[in-house]
């Protein structure tokens, strides 16, 4: 059972709406949705709380940018009490092309410095993550440029698509389990 959601990302303006912060951007849609008003800074991330039914649901957006998101991470299991088994990190994800999303449980990092950060606080792979596809630039020597620039203006339509689909499918795993939704999650945007 989800009881954390983490999207990944780095603070400040100049970062807002760069490829490297789709996860924030998730997040901000779960926020918009739910129609939550406030946040709280604890355990070095903005906090956001949801209460579905007798379930309370926390949505964090690390604040100590993205190479050093385990220390936030392993403060909130720690603070809360979350094992992390059940806990979702949103993240972009350079080997899908945008309009994927890809759910799964552990494995390895596959390259992401957020991931490897959460990985080696909380000294497990075993925790969900929900892979949002930002693609690779063509020249692989740009990959810190790209991922630090901002969606173009003509993948803007097809983000906001996959900001709906991501956002349904945190939902779908708060809601029924992640396993039970990964058919929905990892299928390709219609």
């Amino acid at each position: 059972m989800i009881k954390l959601v983490v999207g990944l990302g780095n603070p400040g303006k100049e970062y807002e709406r760069t490829r490297h912060n789709i996860g924030f951007m998730v997040i901000d849609e779960l926020v918009k949705y739910w129609r939550i008003k406030t946040y709280s800074v604890e355990c070095l991330s903005h906090l956001y709380v949801k209460n579905l039914g007798d379930r309370r649901i926390l949505l964090a957006k690390p604040q100590t940018y993205m190479n050093n998101s385990g220390l936030a991470v392993v403060n909130l299991l720690e603070e809360y009490g979350i094992h992390p088994s059940e806990m979702l990190v949103v993240h972009d994800e350079l080997d899908l092309p945008l309009g994927r999303l890809k759910l799964k449980f552990g494995g390895s990092s596959a390259g992401h410095h957020g991931i490897e950060s959460i990985v080696k606080e909380i000294k497990t792979e075993g925790f969900y993550r929900l892979r949002v596809g930002i693609g690779r630039p063509q020249n692989k020597n740009k990959v810190v440029q790209y991922v630090l620039s901002p969606f173009y203006k003509e993948e803007e339509p097809l983000l906001y698509r996959v900001l709906e689909r991501a956002r349904e499918c945190v939902i779908r795993s708060i809601e029924m389990s992640p396993e039970e939704c990964m058919n929905f999650c990892n299928a390709p945007l219609t």
